[in-house]
């Protein structure tokens, strides 16, 4: 078996996955996306993989990547079908709500009036975020209309892809807490607690991490959303509201380095696992709520 992986450089994550790969003695090759040339038509060069786990760090080059790969008929970890929606919050909303997952409620608009209209419907406070992006970055609170005038003002002003869509979010009162799982195939291998005094809770952004045990409405909840989304190896992030459980995001090259000490679970054993399962074949892709997806 040979397992290629596809990094943008080797972080905490990779090390482990790499260390667990060793360990089992299996043969993996290291696709850096920095050195990668693609000859479109011609895909012998990757005939020799088995499977492919994809670990950019860029979102771009992850779904150019995966396009490849799939051409040439290599499996992946995950999907572009799975990275496509999960790295963009406006197809992620979609595809959850199509497979009829409990979310905050959405808007998107495309003008700062349209979105200072759908801010004013949905009722302050809201959160504005941008449709592509992650670590809880340029994100914004929207408590008052003088805070959405300035703030859609600045966004409109500045311009760029990330500030060209207006991805509008039902704020959701968190009692000091979200909770982000790992899903694994077709089980919620674990989940910790952020904690933070901020209302952004990210680990990336000083958020705490503690245990959270994995329920049966936990795991009901986070494999539906992951199989939502395409499936395969997936953090989901969670919302405890007054509505019960919200799935808030789904991320497709998920960090996982902070979770393995409070959780006491192998994560990147588990990833492996799940690799060479795709790899032996005994791993189908699951299919996007009311679409048809073609397999890798």
């Amino acid at each position: 078996m040979r397992i290629g992986i596809l990094i943008g450089r080797v972080r905490v994550e990779e090390k482990l996955i790499i260390a667990e790969l060793e360990r089992r003695g299996l043969e993996y090759e290291l696709i850096y996306d920095s050195d990668v040339i693609f000859d479109l038509e011609e895909g012998d060069r990757w005939q020799h993989l088995d499977v492919l786990l994809e670990r950019c760090v860029s979102h771009s080059r992850a779904l150019a990547a995966l396009a490849v790969f799939e051409r040439f008929g290599v499996p992946c970890v995950n999907r572009l079908e799975v990275g496509r929606t999960c790295g963009d919050k406006i197809l992620t909303s979609l595809a959850l709500a199509r497979a009829g997952v409990p979310q905050p409620r959405v808007r998107v608009a495309f003008t700062p009036e349209s979105a200072l209209e759908a801010i004013e419907e949905m009722g302050y406070p809201v959160v504005l975020k941008p449709a592509t992006g992650s670590w809880g970055r340029l994100m914004a609170r929207v408590n008052d209309r003088y805070t959405a005038e300035a703030i859609l003002e600045h966004k409109s002003t500045l311009g760029g892809v990330q500030h060209s869509i207006f991805y509008i979010q039902e704020y959701v009162e968190k009692p000091g807490r979200d909770i982000r799982a790992f899903v694994v195939g077709d089980e919620t291998i674990c989940a910790i607690e952020r904690r933070s005094d901020h209302w952004i809770t990210n680990t990336a952004r000083g958020g705490r991490a503690a245990n959270f045990p994995v329920t049966d409405e936990l795991n009901e909840l986070c494999v539906r959303a992951a199989r939502a989304v395409g499936g395969g190896v997936l953090a989901v992030d969670v919302f405890e509201s007054e509505r019960g459980l919200l799935v808030n995001e789904v991320n497709y090259t998920m960090e996982f380095r902070n979770s393995i000490a409070p959780t006491g679970v192998d994560i990147p054993a588990r990833i492996v696992d799940y690799v060479v399962q795709v790899a032996e074949g005994r791993r189908e892709p699951a299919p996007l709520a009311g679409a048809e997806v073609a397999p890798c």
